[in-house]
């Protein structure tokens, strides 16, 4: 099977993380600023970082209207954190100028989790994840408020005041986590990541 080429949104954020652990997971990574990059990507991750920022940028940068047109067309994509706000269909307190890519029915709440000083770490069973719990470290993070029909509810916090709320989703070829996989070393998100991308090449 040839290699698939997974794109890292490189407009702002955690950008680096992810190329390493993509690399790590044997695909061909690269960074996507470009419309002519986008096209070549078999997959795209929208890496944490400021969503509202990112929104803006992909504006900017003439990203907006060709991502939309490949998401539609079943371009399989991850989003972490900022990236799981901008592939939701419903964001609740953001800035009213912010845009999102519905590519996922669901319904997130910005900076849920509290400010900087209120991240955490913890430990999370995610379906469709072998070995064991995942460490899923949260910073100024989303969570999903509701999902639709069509949703897969892949994880959800244990215990602590934010008990039941859903961190990990999957909706056919996208797949997002409040949680920033990229910063733990491991790399079994990103592994099912490239597994949906090679399913959907």
């Amino acid at each position: 099977m040839t290699t698939p080429t997974i794109g890292v949104l490189a407009l702002q954020g955690d950008v680096r993380e992810h190329l390493a652990a993509l690399t790590e997971c044997g695909v061909r990574a690269v960074g996507v600023r470009r419309p002519s990059e986008l096209a070549d990507v078999d997959g795209l991750v929208l890496p944490g970082g400021e969503s509202t920022t990112m929104s803006k940028l992909l504006a900017v940068f003439d990203l907006l209207d060709p991502l939309r047109e490949r998401i539609s067309g079943g371009l399989p994509v991850f989003g972490s954190c900022a990236g799981m706000i901008l592939l939701a269909s419903g964001i609740l307190d953001t800035r009213p100028d912010a845009v999102h890519l519905d590519a996922l029915d669901i319904t997130v709440r910005r900076n849920a989790f509290g400010r900087q000083v209120d991240s955490f770490e913890t430990d999370l069973d995610v379906t469709g994840v072998a070995g064991g719990p995942v460490r899923a470290v949260f910073i100024r993070a989303p969570w999903v408020e509701r999902t639709g029909p069509d949703v897969e509810v892949l994880g959800a916090v244990k215990g602590g005041p934010a008990d039941g709320r859903i961190v990990a989703v999957r909706q056919g070829p996208a797949l997002a986590t409040s949680f920033h996989p990229e910063v733990t070393g491991d790399l079994r998100i990103h592994r099912l990541f490239a597994e949906i991308v090679r399913e959907h090449a």
